[in-house]
């Protein structure tokens, strides 16, 4: 029932996967570092479809996608290595994983509540000179890349909202549509390497992700049927209101 809820504000809206499952399966008792690895791998799963819909509607800008995975790959393949490293018991590895995930949760949630103010004043921007410096733009895109791979691997949280939205900022001239497709696109290979990584540190519950898979993939295809015939707005706020309570309720 969680996965095809969730699977279905997914499709109407195009946010709130990690970021709605996570405490989802935290409020069902489940230990952190299992959440976070059974999260990235549904996500992994779920989002290979979007990749396969967007490609086809040319939603994908492959260049960036590979820029934002050239920082995100390598990033996430050593928050691994640090989390595996940490000495440390698992109960305390719970605790750093919830802290970050209530800051996770907070950033996702104002990114989309001011995800059109954004936009709008991303656009003003655009003829900036800043914007035609191709070099610039690819190095600050592989570093945004870095700071998605690190926060989506230790928290499972952020490849959607807070990659789509630090996207308008580098991108402002990019339609929506693709930047969505893109940031999807970029999604899969992260979510993928980082749970990977957290299965084979054993963070990783294979029963509850085919039961996850199982409610999120319809549920994903009627949302999509539906997008557009309920308020965006509303929905969009809702969620974000819901994310900061509880990541407010994780850090204090």
């Amino acid at each position: 029932m969680a996965g095809l809820v969730v699977g279905f504000i997914v499709g109407m809206t195009g946010v709130g996967g990690g970021s709605l499952m996570t405490p989802i399966l935290l409020w069902f008792g489940i230990p952190p570092t299992t959440a976070v690895g059974t999260d990235l791998l549904y996500a992994a799963f779920t989002k290979m479809g979007g990749i396969y819909v967007h490609h086809k509607k040319q939603n994908i800008n492959w260049s960036i996608t590979g820029w934002l995975s050239l920082g995100s790959v390598p990033a996430a393949l050593l928050t691994l290595w640090i989390l595996h490293s940490i000495k440390t018991d698992v109960t305390a590895l719970n605790d750093i994983i919830k802290y970050g995930l209530g800051w996770a949760l907070i950033l996702t949630s104002i990114a989309i509540l001011f995800k059109k103010k954004l936009l709008i004043l991303s656009q003003k921007h655009a003829g900036n000179k800043f914007h035609s410096e191709s070099k610039t733009r690819n190095l600050l895109t592989v570093a945004i890349g870095i700071l998605l791979g690190a926060t989506v691997t230790l928290t499972s949280i952020g490849a959607g909202a807070l990659g789509t939205v630090t996207l308008f900022f580098l991108y402002p001239l990019l339609a929506t549509p693709r930047l969505v497709g893109t940031e999807i696109a970029h999604a899969v290979p992260l979510t993928l390497v980082a749970g990977l990584g957290h299965a084979s540190m054993g963070n990783l519950d294979l029963g509850l992700l085919g039961q996850l898979l199982l409610g999120s993939l319809p549920g994903i295809y009627f949302g999509s049927m539906l997008s557009g015939k309920v308020p965006d707005l509303f929905l969009r706020n809702a969620i974000a209101i819901m994310l900061f309570m509880v990541g407010y309720k994780l850090l204090f």
